[in-house]
């Protein structure tokens, strides 16, 4: 592609501030020659809190769990938490952090669940602490999100949810890992959740959008960094033809019988048109999706800047569909899917 520096979607003023105050060094592209010292750096950067310090002097129940992972894998840990003193069953948030499938952990994405989400929606969440890049690669980390995701479903009594109300999203890296997770399970037929919240997902390993080749150099995370993290993931497997769509959920051809889906992506960043291309896709497979792009946003807008405008206008939208999504019918939202699910394996068939 042939693009014109210059050409690019203007960024909103408050994000744009926040952008240009992370400096250089903080946007520098990752490599496969810098991945292990960011990672490093990373982690000393991003410091897990405990989880006396999750409970908020009482406020939430929070406990770590490690469950078996899928076939002779390593355990999982998961991070259980919710809302204290609210009996019965409440619905879960099941959810996958982000990081490029190289960074992050499980713990630091929960203070703003549980303070955003947790508390108004009376929502239990579970954080799944996935094997990283390139230590572990496709599809260990995808495994490990499924086994958590069925063992959660399986012990729904022993947490205190609504095995018929979960569910599965996540951000960046994450929101791609939950894109998987909704193909993974209906194809095993595993668990059916009710939604698949999808925030600026990481879905394509061919990296060869219009926005991917528009944002090079500009975006919080460009072309180079997300082409180092796909081949941290894949090893072998980068740039394989046939790489299968639970590796890459936008290399998916039958986008039929999943959850309704939450996507919302920046006019400005370099995953917007595939979040916007996956939406289309589920549209013209018969599903329901509502999608968001946020003028002028870059990736993870509203990491960099909670405060700025745009950044509470995402959240209030997030917040709108999972109130919606919650108060539908899980028996109803999960006897809808299991026929789509049914539907879709006949025409496979």
């Amino acid at each position: 592609m042939d693009l014109e520096r210059g050409n690019t979607p203007p960024f909103d003023p408050e994000l744009s501030t926040a952008l240009a105050a992370l400096g250089d060094e903080a946007r520098e592209p990752f490599t496969l020659e810098n991945l292990a010292a960011r990672q490093e750096k990373d982690a000393a950067a991003r410091p897990r809190p405990t989880v006396a310090e999750l409970q908020a002097d009482g406020r939430f129940e929070v406990e770590e769990l490690r469950v078996p992972g899928e076939s002779g894998a390593p355990d999982v840990t998961l991070v259980s938490a919710r809302p204290a003193g609210i009996a019965g069953p409440l619905p879960l948030l099941y959810y996958m952090h982000g990081g490029g499938m190289i960074m992050g952990n499980a713990w630091s994405v929960l203070p703003r669940l549980l303070h955003e989400w947790a508390l108004e929606l009376e929502l239990a969440v579970v954080s799944v602490e996935y094997r990283l890049a390139p230590q572990a690669q496709y599809p260990g980390p995808l495994e490990d999100c499924y086994a958590g995701f069925v063992w959660a479903a399986e012990h729904a009594d022993r947490l205190g949810i609504d095995a018929e109300r979960i569910v599965i999203g996540g951000k960046s890296a994450g929101g791609g890992l939950a894109a998987a997770l909704a193909l993974l399970t209906r194809d095993r037929g595993g668990p059916v959740p009710i939604g698949q919240l999808l925030l600026c997902p990481m879905l394509d390993d061919r990296n060869n959008t219009y926005s991917s080749h528009q944002m090079a150099g500009v975006d919080a995370w460009d072309r180079i960094s997300n082409a180092t993290a796909w081949q941290a993931l894949l090893g072998d497997l980068y740039g394989a033809a046939d790489l299968p769509s639970y590796a890459a959920p936008a290399r998916a051809t039958d986008l039929s019988g999943l959850p309704p889906a939450y996507i919302d992506v920046g006019s400005a960043e370099t995953f917007r048109d595939e979040g916007v291309a996956y939406a289309n896709s589920i549209w013209q497979a018969g599903g329901q999706a509502e999608l968001h792009v946020w003028p002028g946003a870059f990736h993870g807008f509203d990491t960099f800047a909670p405060r700025a405008a745009l950044s509470q206008d995402a959240r209030n939208a997030r917040t709108r569909w999972l109130r919606r999504i919650l108060a539908q019918s899980g028996g109803t939202l999960r006897a809808a899917a299991t026929e789509d699910r049914r539907s879709g394996q006949r025409q496979r068939r």
